[in-house]
């Protein structure tokens, strides 16, 4: 038993060994082999082999492992512009750059990005994409700045970035890069145009462009209320991964109502918007129409003032009518007294006249 336990263990250091990925960085220590020292040697449990194990690592890396600060949150880059992704160490006092080996790796998928040893770059390995866009800051190595800069940053670029360092000690830290783009302003358009009125039904489509990652797209109405439930909203990356945002509002109008669409980016905080109006009718009034409007208005307004002058002239002149005719009629009646009276006058004279005769 002793003699198969043993062989089965060599089975499992030999396949290890086979197994291990020639771009791993080793490390100080293998925990295979720890385990095999323990379980064959000592001759002890194998669990208490696995917590000696555990005890001596964790030992070894308090006393060795050197200290490397890198960011705690994720460094924002804007998409094109260049960026650094921070990494450092405190060096000994005499330290060298020979004594530095450097490694800059994706973290998932283990391809090299940048690396440096014996004082100079080691790019022969160096993945495709990030070929002529990687630099380190050559005159602070020696300060223990291995910060990397990475220039023209793509989407793809988005991931985590692990810095290998390793002196006289080793250690690796991981940082994270986000990638951000801001949206274009959105461009507003209404179906149909013309003729509309309150009741009918439109649609109102805002676009935004060239930006990255997904947006949230916000409706609100006259009032500010969100009206995003009525929206159909699709975002779709272009070649270089960045997304052209399409989003549709169908509305009843209604008289002189404002529609905003707001398009947000998570990451940038950075909020565009634009806005429409819909009066009802139409989107715009025509400045010939206008014009006819005004002038429709002020004719109507002369010829009001014209029918009143009008009117007032002949009810004076009716009115002076009606005055002359009662004068005249009162002058008739004066002569006809007189007349009547002339008669009686003369046959009174006559018989004044007879009776001195007699």
């Amino acid at each position: 038993m002793g003699r198969t336990s043993r062989a089965s263990r060599e089975e499992r250091l030999e396949r290890n060994k086979k197994g291990r990925r020639s771009d791993e960085v080793p490390r100080p220590f293998s925990d295979v082999s720890c385990l095999s020292l323990f379980s064959t040697q000592l001759r002890v449990p194998r669990r208490r082999a696995m917590m000696l194990l555990a005890l001596g690592v964790l030992v070894l890396g308090l006393a060795g492992a050197m200290d490397i600060q890198v960011p705690e949150e994720p460094v924002v880059a804007l998409y094109g512009q260049d960026t650094t992704l921070h990494c450092s160490f405190s060096p000994e006092a005499n330290f060298s750059l020979k004594d530095l080996s450097l490694i800059w790796q994706l973290t998932d998928t283990k391809r090299l990005v940048h690396s440096f040893s014996g004082g100079r770059d080691q790019l022969t390995d160096q993945g495709g994409g990030f070929t002529n866009r990687t630099a380190l800051f050559y005159d602070q190595l020696s300060q223990g700045n291995v910060s990397l800069l990475l220039r023209r940053v793509e989407i793809a670029d988005e991931g985590s970035f692990t810095c290998f360092v390793r002196v006289r000690d080793y250690n690796s830290a991981a940082v994270t890069l986000q990638v951000a783009a801001p949206y274009s302003k959105p461009n507003l358009n209404l179906e149909p145009s013309k003729g509309l009125k309150p009741g009918h039904k439109a649609v109102v489509t805002c676009q935004s462009s060239y930006g990255y990652p997904e947006a949230s797209v916000l409706w609100q109405d006259s009032h500010g209320a969100n009206i995003t439930e009525n929206v159909t909203t699709s975002q779709v990356a272009n070649e270089e991964g960045l997304f052209d945002v399409y989003s549709v509002l169908h509305v009843l109008v209604e008289p002189s109502s404002t529609y905003s669409c707001l398009v947000r980016n998570p990451v940038l905080q950075q909020e565009t918007h634009a806005s429409v109006t819909i009066t009802g009718q139409h989107l715009t009034f025509p400045a010939v129409a206008l014009w006819v409007t005004v002038g429709l208005s002020i004719c109507i307004v002369v010829l009001l003032a014209v029918l009143a002058y009008i009117c007032q002239k002949k009810i004076r002149q009716s009115c002076e009518e009606e005055e002359n005719a009662g004068t005249e009629e009162q002058d008739t009646e004066g002569e006809e007294q007189k007349t009547a009276l002339q008669p009686l006058k003369s046959k009174e004279d006559k018989a004044d006249n007879e009776q001195e005769i007699d």
